[in-house]
């Protein structure tokens, strides 16, 4: 039998990592999660001033390949090490965060529905779609508070890359999705989700 893998996708500071540890944090001895922000290539090969023009919010930013093969080794039930990501030097740490196989394994990320192969590893899509307006003000706060950020950065980033790249690659995937939520605190939605979860940890259980 393999876990059954949900994906949750959206644009940048829509709620979907806020939804995913909602679920991670109610089952967290029945359920792994990995966040495809882990996954960012590394930078360590140019330097710094380089590593701050690089596009991060475009498909080739991410190692989706390794992702894939982490993926799969869950699948299997294999244990997997991740990488850890530094967004204040804009490349990978020499940490790796180990993430256990469980029964069901949530994937967060604005671009996992972009790829088709990574997307079939998903049984279940759910897009957190939020306004543009709301999603900049989470996306300025988030990047001040916890990434060392000028808004002044944050929002010439944001016009530069952050909004044509949603527009082309993250809001055409919703149409891959399963069920598109408004925002991560979404009550219903999370009592739909925690409930299909409860049900596939009893199964197993049996």
């Amino acid at each position: 039998m393999r876990p059954y893998f949900i994906g949750i996708a959206g644009g940048t500071g829509s709620g979907k990592s806020t939804f995913a540890n909602r679920l991670f944090q109610t089952f967290p001895n029945d359920v792994s999660m990995i966040t495809f922000d882990s996954y960012y290539k590394s930078q360590e090969q140019i330097p710094f001033e380089e590593r701050c023009k690089v596009n991060y919010d475009c498909p080739d930013a991410l190692d989706t390949p390794l992702l894939m093969q982490h993926l799969n080794q869950l699948s299997n039930y294999k244990t997997v090490f991740a990488p850890i990501y530094d967004f204040k030097t804009h490349t990978r740490t020499k940490c790796q965060q180990q993430i256990l196989p469980h029964d069901v394994i949530i994937v967060d990320g604005i671009l996992i529905f972009h790829n088709h192969e990574l997307r079939d590893f998903f049984d279940l899509k759910i897009f957190v779609d939020v306004n543009a307006d709301e999603r900049i003000l989470r996306r300025i706060k988030r990047d001040v508070d916890e990434r060392g950020r000028t808004i002044d950065s944050v929002m010439q980033q944001y016009l530069q890359t952050v909004r044509p790249m949603h527009d082309l690659y993250v809001e055409p995937t919703k149409k891959y999705a399963d069920i598109i939520i408004n925002g991560g605190m979404n009550k219903a939605a999370y009592e739909l989700v925690k409930d299909k979860i409860e049900r596939l940890v009893s199964l197993k259980a049996e």
